[in-house]
């Protein structure tokens, strides 16, 4: 299966999304907007290495 490009909005809305349900899972939120929880994880990382925080 080919890698899907998803605009820059959607990822900071996902990545949001997560961020802003304390106890929602990764795999969850990925769930319900349709994408694999790898490339959720992916985003998340990504958008923490920006705003500088420590990897978890």
């Amino acid at each position: 299966m080919g890698m899907k490009n998803y605009p820059p909005e959607f990822k900071r809305d996902a990545v949001a999304l997560y961020e802003s349900r304390p106890g929602a899972t990764i795999a969850g939120i990925a769930a319900d907007l349709g994408i694999s929880a790898e490339t959720l994880r992916n985003w998340i990382r990504a958008a923490r290495a920006e705003r500088g925080e420590p990897g978890r």
